[in-house]
């Protein structure tokens, strides 16, 4: 009878320490995008938490307790940077407690760091409105962002959690392989785009632009984040006049009063895009953002 019982307690403390040392990384991505990507990578090795849908504006979230639980689990945060979650990440991650997902420590990891940032300022004021003192915070609308973010993901992944090192080796190596395969594919079809005229609602597009050659005329804000009022649009109207643009561009999430109101007086189609993961039914991962981007841009110019 004891002997029963004590090989009873060995199993289940030889089955809690397999369970543990198995356990998934608990992985909390501030966007869409970068919850996709650590999937992608991860795996079955994580498990992955989006603070944020693709309807949100990712600028302007509340630090909700729920997020703060999410962080306080984590074992690893992915964040944009270049300041995207500045009203709401840094509380988030100073109520968690969590030492290890602090700035500064391997817990922690900004997209940002790892590309080359569009838009950098040259002036800082805040008259000037939502103004990144880093650059442009919506990198992910470059494919060629995703794949260096990845491999610098990757790498941190193997920091956090060496015990699965190989894992994360060999899954970014199988995405690396579709991604670049996918991005061929896309630039192809994108072809006709290049050199096509674009009003944008909010400075939202300055990597897609630079990776596909659309050529911004301008945006409809005359500040990042302010809504522009009816002398902004009249003036932008009379700039369509001058110089026709042949779309109109705003992101999944944001009001589409401005952009109307652009597209019925200029008689342009407004293109709404997905912007990140889940910005559409067609952009549920990665390649379906990608995919519903370029076929959205090239309807348009019918």
């Amino acid at each position: 009878m004891l002997r029963t019982l004590l090989l009873r307690l060995v199993a289940l403390v030889l089955f809690t320490s397999a369970g543990a040392a198995s356990a998934a990384l608990n992985v909390f991505a501030t966007v869409p995008e970068w919850a996709a990507l650590a999937k992608e990578i991860g795996g079955d090795q994580v498990t992955v938490f989006a603070a944020t849908t693709a309807l949100q504006d990712p600028h302007r979230i509340e630090a909700r307790p729920s997020l703060i639980a999410r962080a306080r689990s984590a074992g690893l945060v992915v964040a944009t940077g270049a300041e995207l979650e500045i009203g709401w990440l840094p509380m988030v991650l100073r109520e968690s407690g969590n030492a290890a997902v602090q700035p500064g420590q391997p817990g922690y990891f900004e997209a940002a760091t790892v590309v080359r940032m569009l838009e950098v300022p040259t002036r800082l004021d805040r008259a000037d409105g939502d103004v990144h003192p880093a650059g442009n915070p919506h990198l992910q609308l470059d494919p060629r962002n995703i794949l260096r973010v990845g491999e610098a993901l990757a790498a941190r992944l193997a920091q956090v959690d060496p015990a699965h090192a190989e894992v994360y080796k060999a899954n970014l190596a199988r995405f690396g392989e579709r991604w670049r395969a996918a991005q061929a594919r896309w630039e192809q079809a994108a072809a006709p785009l290049r050199g096509v005229p674009v009003w944008v609602q909010h400075r939202a597009f300055p990597y897609l632009s630079a990776w596909l050659g659309l050529k911004e005329v301008g945006a409809l804000e005359a500040k990042p984040g302010v809504e522009p009022g009816s002398a902004q649009l009249a003036d932008v109207l009379a700039r369509q006049k001058a110089m026709p643009a042949r779309m109109v561009l705003r992101p999944a999430y944001a009001r589409a009063t401005a952009s109307d109101w652009l597209a019925e007086r200029a008689g342009i189609p407004a293109v709404v895009l997905p912007f990140t993961v889940g910005g559409s039914a067609e952009a549920q991962d990665l390649f379906g953002l990608f995919d519903d981007t370029v076929r959205r841009l090239l309807a348009a110019l019918k």
